[in-house]
C-alpha cells in the first residue's frame, strides 16, 4: 500500500523554514556546513566502543532479536538477479522462519528498479515495503536527468522507498549546493500523482568520505535537502557501516531534530552480520535517540546476511540449542 511521507507539524515546518537562509546559495551552505562543530574522533570512537560493550540477556535479548528482524531491508542487488530469486526473497521476508510463524516479517525487500514490479506482486498485501536503489546505484555516475528517470520508473512500478546515492565526487570537491539540489530533485521525483510519495533514503558511501567531519556535514546537507532517511553505504565498497560512523549520524539526526523538530531515520548498511553486531547498533539508537527511533519506521539494517544469524539465535533462545547452518535458507 502507498506510504505517505509524514507531514511536519506547524512548529517543525516553521523551524525548518527558518533555516532557508542556510541553503540560499552555495556560500551560505558552505559556511553553515563548515561551521558545524568538528568531530572529536577519539571521543567518538571511545563512545561507540563503550556502547558496544553493553550486554543484554534472556527476555531483553529475545525482544532485541525480533526488533532487529523487523528492521531489516532484505536485499538482492546483483547483476544475476532473476524474477525467481526476487520472489524467493520476498517469501523469506514474509516468513523468515517457515517452521515458526511467530517470527516477525522484515521491513522491506530492496531490489533494482527493474525488479520492483516483481517484488510488489510477490509481496501483495503483506505490509512489507518495496525499496529500490536508484540514481545509477552504486556509483551514481550519470547525468541528473537519467537519475531522475531511474527514480520515476521505480516509483511508477510501485516502489515505496527509494535509496539514492549522492555524487561523492561533487561533495568531496566542495560542490555542496550541487549535491543539495540533486537530493531535492530526486525527492521531488519520488512524488506520485495521488499526492503520496516514496520515502527517500540518501546513501553517503561513508567509506569514501575520508573524514568524520565530512560525515557530519553530509548528514546535515541531506537532511536539509529533505532526506527521510540517511544511510551509510551501498555495501559495494571495502568499508561500509561502522559503529563510530553510525553513532555520528545518529547524533546528527538528534541535533537536526532538536533544531528543526523534523524526525529523520537512519540506516547502517553493509558489514553487519551477527546478532551481537545488531544489538550494538540498537543500543546506540536507544542511548542516542531514544525509544521513538526504535521502530522500522525510523531505523533499518541494510544487512541481508544478518537475518540468518538472528534466526539461529532466535531458535537457540526457544529450544536451548543451536541449529546447523542448513536450518536457514541461503539467499
Amino acid at each position: 500500500m502507498p506510504i505517505t511521507v509524514p507531514a511536519y507539524g506547524k512548529e517543525a515546518a516553521g523551524r525548518l523554514a527558518s533555516m532557508a537562509d542556510v541553503t540560499a546559495d552555495d556560500g551560505a551552505l558552505r559556511r553553515f556546513l563548515h561551521g558545524l562543530p568538528g568531530v572529536d574522533a577519539v571521543g567518538l570512537e571511545a563512545r561507540a566502543a563503550t556502547l558496544g560493550t553493553r550486554s543484554i540477556k534472556t527476555t531483553a535479548k529475545a525482544y532485541a532479536i525480533d526488533l532487529a528482524i523487523s528492521m531489516i531491508d532484505l536485499t538482492t542487488l546483483e547483476g544475476a538477479d532473476t524474477p525467481g530469486k526476487v520472489r524467493a526473497l520476498c517469501a523469506k521476508g514474509v516468513h523468515p522462519d517457515p517452521t515458526d510463524r511467530t517470527a516477525p516479517k522484515v521491513a522491506a525487500i530492496c531490489v533494482y528498479p527493474d525488479m520492483v514490479a516483481t517484488a510488489k506482486a510477490a509481496l501483495g498485501d503483506s505490509g512489507i515495503h518495496v525499496a529500490s536503489v536508484a540514481t545509477a546505484f552504486p556509483a551514481g555516475r550519470v547525468a541528473l536527468p537519467v537519475k531522475l528517470a531511474d527514480t520515476r520508473d521505480a516509483v511508477a512500478a510501485g516502489a515505496d522507498e527509494i535509496d539514492m546515492v549522492i555524487d561523492r565526487g561533487a561533495f568531496l570537491s566542495g560542490r555542496y549546493m550541487a549535491v543539495f539540489e540533486e537530493i531535492k530533485a530526486v525527492k521531488e521525483a519520488c512524488a506520485r500523482p495521488d499526492g503520496t510519495a516514496a520515502h527517500l533514503k540518501v546513501i553517503f558511501e561513508t567509506g569514501e568520505l575520508q573524514t568524520y567531519d565530512n560525515v557530519r556535514r553530509v548528514s546535515w546537507l541531506a537532511m536539509l535537502a529533505g532526506a527521510d532517511f540517511i544511510k551509510t553505504s551501498t555495501g559495494k565498497v571495502a568499508v561500509n557501516a561502522t559503529p563510530p560512523v553510525t553513532l555520528l549520524m545518529l547524533e546528527a539526526v538528534r541535533d537536526f531534530h532538536a533544531t528543526t523538530g523534523v524526525q529523520v531515520g537512519v540506516k547502517p548498511a553493509g558489514g553487519i552480520r551477527t546478532t551481537k553486531d545488531a544489538v550494538k547498533y540498537l543500543v546506540m539508537v536507544n542511548e542516542t535517540l531514544g525509544e521513538p527511533w526504535l521502530t522500522a519506521d525510523w531505523f533499518r539494517f541494510g544487512a541481508s546476511s544478518l537475518l540468518n544469524d538472528l534466526l539461529m539465535q532466535r531458535q537457540k533462545l526457544s529450544t536451548g540449542r543451536y541449529s546447523g547452518p542448513d536450518y536457514v535458507t541461503v539467499d
